[in-house]
């Protein structure tokens, strides 16, 4: 079974009020399961609608009542049947009582799962809270039949993610509506129960969470105060980028009907002389170069290691300042967290008691961190107090990085005071101006704020997941267009635009526009500059040529952009040292990976194994700087089962000797092996499961067995 493996049960209400949403309820759920399909595999997803003329559940055949609710798929797998049926999503014409729904779906859960287990159990429902609840039979309010289904959610180990669907029906709520929103923020009121009001298809598609991303520690350790005050603290990122997967080469040459055809394709790199194109530069006479003036100054891996900076692990305290004294421009890179060691209650104490004093004085504390051991950077940061609202959140602290003086920029532009009166805005083009800006404000006093950014779906991920679905179900498939649900994500809101009309007009026409005479002196003023600039550096070009004193040809030629067989090392380490793209460290990792197979699979002796060992090491070395710990020891376990007790053992027992095990979390916080499994994984035999993939009690007691009879 899959680690964090997840069973769910969709809830959809097609009742009357949901028709003309249908389509983008579909789209949401849809969403999800596409999601899921990509990134977790296994688990597990029912669908059930309510609000249909027909009961077809378990409940209504054994226990009678629950009339319009309708099982559509039984708990399984996530494949491509689910979404078909949602494609094709039923109209139901009765009012659909979602408290019945959320008792199947839990029904559904408990009979899947086993009565009493625990694990990873999850209801998402979308309804609009426009259809009535009944009352019980058993003589219990509705406010005590939602508390007692939140008490039965807790004991079974079940979270429910509500969505409840805001439709503007004029200034006045039913009655209906009114109840049923109240019994859904009762429900909200529990840990385990969240409640999300959305009044359009942009939020309604970004209101569930379409993949949970378990949280991984950035730091664990102390944050010191002073040298004899420190308090222990964990550090979580808040904000992290989510890409686009990384795409893969792929060869159709190879002969088809072969089962194990390998469709790989491989790359390999030689560097030649400038001088002779012909001949080919070894090893030896190539290292890296840095720029100083029209010079390259060539510097070798030793001394460059020596300059490095030697860092230990840990957050010490600079000082406090006023908060106004740092602003929120200054802020870098994403957003952290630091909470309190859980349960070290004196660790918690003490940083609410700190949090609490920084928030009244308006305070906020600069820290040096160095997250890892022998990190290479070191950042100064701002921690701003956090005190939360709710119950059970710890206080804790914000934390963003904050730049250098050579990470500054400034941009010296002429203030609008210093220009003459007549240059000067009239009272009716300001006035026209704060208008205009009022209007168009995204977060109104009496409304939600529009593209909330835990509601908004990134446009480009989610065109991006819905092409590859598309591509999966029919191979000659077009880029589809961009969702209508996202276009106010990208494109200006039209009601917006519609609502506000006049104000745009308005100021449109107190500003007239002039063409501007000198742009064909300024125009040419321009080409003259950039072609003076390229003589510039023609010349520099030619004085780096007659350069004598470096004896290196690779120090201008081009640069790597591949790892090659040739000497993958140093064109792995070129790679991971550029820095005009982001896609040069996740490439050089997965070029290197595939060379370290290919090189054992064309071993013949033991004649690549020396290669393939210094590939190894140099991956494993690059994967702790870049903080890529699961690239590497996926790889390793791999190599384990591929070598371990077969052809290529003697290259594993390499491996052993030169102590070469997983990264663990001291090494690489984003790691998920401790040090102590670290130090364990050399001293296993046989194959080697990967840590997603845990092995099961039968499965061991059947691996004994077979060793014994082998011995």
């Amino acid at each position: 079974m899959a680690r964090n493996k997840e069973t769910a049960v969709i809830l959809l209400d097609v009742s009357p009020s949901m028709h003309p949403y249908l389509k983008h309820v579909a789209r949401a759920a849809s969403t999800l399961v596409q999601r899921k399909m990509i990134f977790s595999k296994y688990d597990e997803v029912g669908l059930v609608i309510f609000g249909v003329s027909e009961a077809s559940n378990e409940l209504y055949e054994e226990l009678g009542g629950y009339e319009h609710v309708s099982v559509l798929r039984h708990i399984q797998v996530v494949d491509d049947d689910i979404l078909k049926i949602l494609d094709d999503l039923p109209e139901g014409s009765e009012l659909g009582d979602y408290l019945d729904a959320i008792v199947v779906g839990m029904d559904m859960l408990i009979k899947k799962a086993g009565p009493g287990k625990k694990g990873n159990k999850h209801i998402f429902l979308i309804t609009d809270g426009e259809s009535f609840v009944k009352d019980s039979a058993e003589d219990e309010t509705k406010e005590d039949q939602v508390d007692k289904l939140a008490v039965q959610l807790t004991e079974h180990g079940m979270k429910l993610d509500a969505v409840v669907m805001r439709t503007k029906r004029g200034p006045n709520k039913s009655k209906v509506r009114t109840e049923n929103e109240f019994l859904l923020k009762r429900f909200a009121g529990r840990p385990q129960v969240e409640v999300a009001f959305v009044d359009s298809p942009t939020s309604l598609l970004g209101a569930i969470k379409p993949r949970n991303v378990t949280p991984v520690t950035l730091y664990r350790g102390d944050l010191e105060l002073t040298p004899n005050m420190t308090m222990k603290v964990w550090v979580y990122k808040k904000v992290s980028e989510e890409r686009l997967p990384t795409l893969k080469k792929y060869s159709d040459k190879a002969p088809r009907g072969v089962p194990h055809a390998s469709h790989e394709v491989k790359m390999d790199i030689e560097y030649k002389s400038t001088e002779d194109p012909d001949k080919t530069v070894p090893p030896d006479q190539r290292t890296k170069a840095y720029r100083y003036g029209p010079q390259l100054v060539p510097i070798s891996s030793v001394v460059e290691d020596a300059l490095k900076l030697k860092t230990e692990k840990g957050v010490k305290l600079i000082g406090f300042t006023d908060t106004t004294n740092v602003s929120r421009h200054y802020y870098m890179k994403e957003s952290n967290i630091f909470i309190p060691e859980p349960g070290n209650m004196k660790s918690i104490v003490a940083m609410s008691a700190l949090a609490r004093a920084m928030k009244e004085l308006n305070k906020v504390a600069i820290v040096r961190c160095v997250w890892r051991q022998g990190q290479s950077g070191v950042v100064i940061g701002v921690l701003t107090p956090y005190i939360p609202m709710e119950e059970n959140f710890p206080v804790g602290f914000y934390f963003n990085i904050l730049p250098f003086m050579e990470d500054a920029r400034e941009f010296p532009f002429t203030s609008l005071d210093t220009l003459p009166s007549n240059m000067q805005p009239s009272v009716s083009q300001q006035e026209a101006a704060d208008n205009f800006v009022k209007l168009f404000d995204l977060a109104p006093k009496d409304h939600e704020e529009r593209l909330l950014p835990e509601r908004t779906l990134n446009p480009i991920l989610q065109r991006w997941y819905c092409y590859l679905h598309n591509k999966h179900m029919n191979a000659g498939a077009e880029v589809p267009p961009l969702d209508d649900a996202l276009r106010p994500v990208v494109e200006p809101d039209q009601e917006l635009l519609t609502e506000n009309e006049f104000i745009i007009k308005r100021f449109n026409n107190q500003f007239t526009l002039k063409v501007n005479e000198e742009k064909g002196k300024r125009s040419s003023q321009f080409w003259k500059e950039k072609e003076l600039d390229e003589n510039a550096r023609g010349e520099e070009d030619s004085a780096m040529d007659d350069v004598s004193q470096i004896s290196f040809d690779s120090l201008t030629a081009r640069r790597v952009s591949e790892v090659g067989s040739i000497q993958p090392v140093q064109d792995f380490e070129a790679m991971l040292a550029r820095r005009d793209s982001d896609e040069w460290v996740p490439k050089a990792i997965r070029e290197m990976k595939k060379l370290i197979v290919d090189l054992l699979d064309s071993a013949y002796k033991g004649n690549t194994y020396d290669k393939s060992m210094a590939c190894l090491t140099a991956l494993r070395k690059g994967c702790v700087e870049q903080g890529e710990p699961s690239e590497f020891n996926c790889l390793l376990r791999d190599l384990g089962n591929k070598c371990c007790g077969k052809r290529h053992n003697d290259f594993w027992d390499l491996v052993l000797d030169r102590r070469l095990t997983l990264i663990n979390k001291d090494e690489a916080p984003d790691s998920d092996v401790s040090e102590e499994e670290a130090l364990a994984f050399l001293n296993r035999e046989g194959p080697i499961k990967a840590a997603e993939e845990p092995v099961e009690e039968e499965e061991i007691d059947e691996m004994e067995a077979l060793l014994g009879e082998a011995v």
